[in-house]
């Protein structure tokens, strides 16, 4: 049985952002009162939290596929989609981190360092923010921006996947 790891490769996956709402808004005495159609919320981040608690890499190479939350989709009546949720991995205090390349990104040394391995997607417009004086009820609304995207040996673009390694070093005997 494995109890320390100091070497793990993860597949992440960040939040998608949610798209925005085409809406128009209908009262009894007002037939066409405007638009109202809400914005997407934004997808949630992956964030790296270098954590002194922490002393291992070992519940990372049990389950190396993480993903963040997804934003929620823009509603009628001006509602907003819901903000995805962060994802906080905690790593050990002298982390490095490499990309798929293995190009470093950054060494977490100090406690508390946070670092966001891959950013959320941006939740798309409604058509109530589009409106303007010449376009007063738009009939369309923007589509989310699409989650982080890290270049990888595959160069695949769709894939909103980043695979990096994370290395502690080894205590040298003194």
């Amino acid at each position: 049985m494995v109890t320390f790891v100091d070497r793990v490769t993860l597949h992440l996956s960040a939040g998608k952002g949610g798209n925005g709402c085409v809406s128009v808004k209908r009262e009894k005495f007002k037939p066409m009162a405007g638009p109202d159609g809400g914005n997407g919320g934004h997808g949630g981040d992956i964030v790296l939290v270098a954590d002194p608690n922490v002393t291992t890499l070992l519940s990372y190479h049990h389950s190396p596929h993480r993903s963040a939350g997804n934003g929620g989709f823009g509603m009628g009546d001006h509602r907003s989609g819901a903000a995805g949720e962060t994802l906080d991995l905690p790593v050990p205090v002298g982390t490095v981190v490499k990309d798929a390349s293995g190009q470093t990104l950054v060494d977490m040394i100090e406690p508390g360092m946070r670092f966001i391995v891959a950013p959320g997607g941006i939740g798309g417009l409604g058509n109530a923010t589009l409106a303007n004086p010449k376009r007063k009820a738009p009939g369309f609304a923007l589509l989310a921006r699409p989650a982080g995207r890290a270049t990888s040996s595959s160069n695949s673009r769709r894939s909103p996947t980043w695979r990096w390694s994370a290395t502690r070093p080894r205590a040298s005997p003194a």
